[in-house]
């Protein structure tokens, strides 16, 4: 008999029943069985909720009721992701940097998985310079990533965030997949990227890097595959 269970309120209620009212008819034990049932289960409910209370502790849709309590739209739980790996980002999250160049990427990088590309057109470190010493990103040469600088632009960044992975189309075979072969047995089918699952929404990313970017700047943010 475990605290809680039928059993035990059972023998609760038959405690503070007084035996010289009923006797032992089986009348009045199937009543209290059917009170001890109803009870037993509202414990359990308050077991449940109790856990529901807290990050730490909450699971399925609470953790996400939570999570959008803390950030909106901003963190949403990615496609096929556990409650314990979600649970790690809200709580990383809770306390994350804000009004710097680094919040914008780590929101990001938390919210796809992927590392964003951040350009700055007045930052010497992102453009490179003429005359640099060739350390680090304060080299310049043609044919090599990086991109033209430009004080008309103070204050702005240039995002590039990337979606996360997709899960595909589900039961559904792919090119190059022999289960897809012409003649062979399976699940293949002509498609468009407007089935394939996003994790992700694109707005989610602009309302993410919103809440984090540094007051009196202009990001502009661009999001791929």
């Amino acid at each position: 008999m475990a605290t809680g269970d039928t059993n035990d309120m059972l023998g609760r209620l038959n405690a503070a029943l007084p035996s010289r009212w009923f006797g032992t008819s089986s009348t009045i034990g199937a009543v209290m069985s059917g009170f001890a049932a109803m009870l037993s289960w509202l414990y359990s409910m308050y077991q449940y909720v109790q856990l529901q209370m807290r990050i730490a502790t909450a699971s399925g849709v609470w953790l996400d009721i939570a999570a959008s309590d803390f950030f909106g739209t901003g963190l949403p739980r990615l496609a096929n992701e556990f409650d314990d790996q979600y649970r790690a980002r809200i709580r990383s999250s809770l306390f994350v940097e804000h009004g710097t160049r680094n919040a914008i990427y780590y929101t990001l990088l938390r919210l796809t998985g992927r590392a964003p590309v951040i350009f700055e057109p007045a930052r010497p470190a992102d453009t490179g310079a003429y005359g640099g010493a060739g350390v680090g990103a304060m080299g310049l040469a043609y044919n090599t990533a990086g991109g033209y600088g430009s004080l008309q632009m103070p204050y702005q960044a240039l995002v590039q965030a990337y979606l996360p992975s997709t899960a595909g189309i589900p039961l559904v075979a792919g090119y190059g997949i022999p289960t897809g072969a012409y003649n062979t047995a399976s699940r293949a089918e002509y498609t468009s990227l407007a089935n394939a699952q996003e994790s992700v929404a694109q707005q989610a990313i602009y309302n993410a890097v919103e809440a984090v970017r540094p007051a009196g700047t202009t990001v502009w943010v661009g999001t791929s595959p």
